[in-house]
């Protein structure tokens, strides 16, 4: 073999053997990377604010004990002593002023009651009232407060029309937030066209989808200046008597209801309304033995209307109620119920038979947690919970 030829026999073994590995086989290119350090998943977003609410609040919630979330489940009407101690030794959710606390007061001397209540509170209380107009004037009856007394929705309406309505709305709003109420048990909802009704003088006095009407302007208004709102009286008055005096039995077929009365309390669950106030009625049609505020069907038909809002009684110390409660519960009965608040004058008394009732196992604890969260809901959005 010459020596050229061997020459270029080398040549070509070692360009042959240049890619082999120790087995002789063709090694594989390196494995490229599925994505580059850029194009690695981004992080989560931050929390919203209201994420950020939502778990102070829980937290909030779940360092409550029971005698505290119970507490929270009572809007009462204000003691005529000891009020300031009651806040803070039964926890209590709310106080509902009436006459009585306003009659001869200055804007002045209001405030710094109400004042010292709040300063007793964990929780910051709903400060409530009824201040409807017409004839429920809890406040503008004392001329120290106001010069007159606000008229009733149906003469505003008679003097100008939906807009007379907003604006007396917003002077009801803007008086009571300066004497540090937060909550007004207004707007009347129930539907009445006859004078003769007993309700009739609060309510708007037109037929459903007017006081629809009538409803979502004054829910929208109170919303936009920061006051609670409180629809009553579901399902719906009609034409029954007084229930502060005894018991009312109404007979209406549930397509009564559907076509009419519930049409004012959707209208005002869609503008905002923050709570409504259930009556103290036996509505045949869904419960035939329980007066409405007592009513699981009742509270049903509520939620079935998509309300997730605060749910309450009417004052359980009125007549309608006093026979059906065993052993004088009746503030259980109502958070069996459905209620998530409890209005009643007797809470010194109430409150102990809710924990009890809790405790033997009569009522779910879960039960009062949510209703709990309901409140606490409730006063955030009103901005009277502060988690900074």
């Amino acid at each position: 073999m010459n020596r050229p030829f061997r020459a270029a026999l080398a040549a070509l073994c070692l360009i042959a053997c240049a890619g082999c590995g120790t087995n002789g086989a063709v090694s594989a290119p390196p494995p490229q990377s599925s994505a580059s350090a850029s194009e690695e998943s981004p992080p989560p977003p931050p929390p919203t604010p209201e994420e950020i609410e939502e778990r102070q609040l829980e937290e909030l919630l779940s360092s409550m004990t029971l005698e505290e979330q119970v507490g929270q489940l009572f809007f009462v009407r204000c003691p005529a002593s000891d009020a300031v101690e009651d806040v803070s030794a039964c926890h209590l959710g709310g106080y509902l002023l009436f006459g009585r606390d306003f009659q001869d007061k200055t804007a002045g001397d209001v405030v710094q009651t109400v004042a010292s209540y709040q300063d007793a509170a964990r929780i910051p209380l709903l400060i409530g009232v009824d201040e409807e107009g017409g004839t429920v004037v809890r406040v503008s009856s004392n001329p120290h407060l106001r010069s007159s007394k606000f008229p009733s929705p149906q003469k505003l309406y008679a003097s100008g029309g939906m807009e007379a309505v907003t604006a007396g709305t917003r002077e009801k709003d803007l008086l009571l937030s300066a004497l540090g109420i937060n909550v007004n048990f207004s707007p009347v909802a129930d539907v009445s066209l006859n004078p003769g009704d007993f309700i009739h003088d609060r309510s708007f006095g037109q037929d459903a989808p007017a006081t629809a009407d009538y409803v979502a302007a004054v829910v929208s208004q109170m919303r936009s200046d920061g006051m609670g709102s409180v629809l009553k009286h579901f399902p719906g008055y009609g034409n029954n008597v007084d229930t502060h005096t005894g018991i009312a039995v109404d007979q209406r077929p549930l397509e009564a209801f559907r076509n009419s009365d519930f049409l004012p309390f959707s209208s005002g669950f869609d503008a905002g309304a923050g709570a409504v106030l259930v009556s103290h009625n036996i509505v045949t049609c869904l419960d035939e033995t329980l007066p409405a505020s007592l009513s699981p069907a009742v509270h049903q038909a509520l939620r079935d209307l998509g309300f997730t809002g605060v749910a309450m009684t009417d004052d359980l110390a009125m007549e309608a109620v006093a026979a059906y409660s065993p052993g004088g519960a009746v503030a259980v009965m109502a958070l069996q119920a459905g209620n998530d608040m409890v209005v009643t004058t007797d809470y010194r008394t109430q409150i102990p038979k809710v924990i009890e009732a809790v405790e033997r196992g009569e009522l779910d604890r879960s039960a009062v947690e949510d209703a709990c969260r309901r409140v606490l809901q409730w006063k955030l959005s009103l901005g009277l919970l502060n988690f900074t």
